[in-house]
């Protein structure tokens, strides 16, 4: 979720774990990630095409604000839906300067090397590459304590409180992420079993979790996000998923 910025500068934050690299399918697109042990991942057949994506360069992330290697895991078991607290009304023209804004905070307060979601959708419907290491990749964020191997962080830039509507744009989007995204096989209105990693989350580190495909934060760590109007999209956003995948084979 979205931290309002501090300014914390001058401090030097320690990355919050070590992490170990692992190697992926082919980079595509975006800056050049730092370099990772390797370690193969057979490669991934994708069920649809991949959406239009806004890349980091385009948007203009920091590249020096990361230090850390890339983390790549397997193809996407699931995909987690976030807010990142900014007001509804904002400006689709001012989006890339929010990204920078996001990306400095979760590097500076949160100490998690780089933007923590794998991407961003604005309201205007507009997908943006997140954590860096090659959209086309399966690379690990810090979005979901405790699952963020084997998943994808999708954040919608808003609030998305008790009040208003989501724009059916955002919520197409965050579809068209989740049909290209989730391994071959998956259905995006079904559930997966998976394993914490993490203390933090509602499932101690260690024990098995029964979670929607695509589900919200909240349903596996204890906070607001994505907001209560966003939560009630997400049965929208598997159906869609869904389809897409199903169009996709004909």
């Amino acid at each position: 979720m979205w931290v309002r910025r501090i300014a914390l500068w001058a401090a030097a934050i320690l990355p919050i774990a070590s992490l170990v690299t692992w190697d992926a399918p082919p980079f595509v697109g975006g800056a050049t990630p730092p370099a990772a042990a390797e370690r193969s991942f057979p490669a991934v057949e994708r069920p649809t095409a991949a959406p239009p994506v806004v890349t980091r360069a385009s948007w203009g992330a920091d590249e020096e604000l990361r230090t850390e290697p890339v983390t790549y895991t397997g193809a996407a078991r699931a995909v987690f839906v976030h807010h990142t607290n900014h007001p509804d009304d904002y400006d689709c023209a001012d989006v890339p300067e929010l990204l920078r804004g996001m990306q400095q905070d979760h590097v500076l307060w949160k100490g998690w090397d780089d933007v923590g979601y794998n991407f961003v959708v604005d309201r205007c419907g507009t997908i943006y590459e997140g954590r860096g290491g090659g959209a086309d990749r399966f690379v690990q964020g810090a979005h979901t304590t405790g699952f963020n191997a084997d998943s994808v962080g999708v954040a919608a830039l808003g609030d998305f409180g008790t009040e208003g509507s989501v724009p059916a744009v955002l919520v197409s989007a965050i579809a068209k992420i989740a049909a290209w995204k989730l391994r071959p096989g998956t259905d995006p209105r079904g559930e997966v079993r998976m394993v914490s990693t993490n203390d933090d989350s509602r499932v101690p580190a260690g024990d098995p979790a029964e979670l929607d495909v695509i589900s919200g934060h909240r349903d596996i760590v204890e906070t607001y996000c994505p907001g209560d109007v966003l939560y009630t999209k997400l049965s929208e956003i598997r159906a869609e998923a869904a389809r897409l995948r199903s169009a996709a084979h004909g």
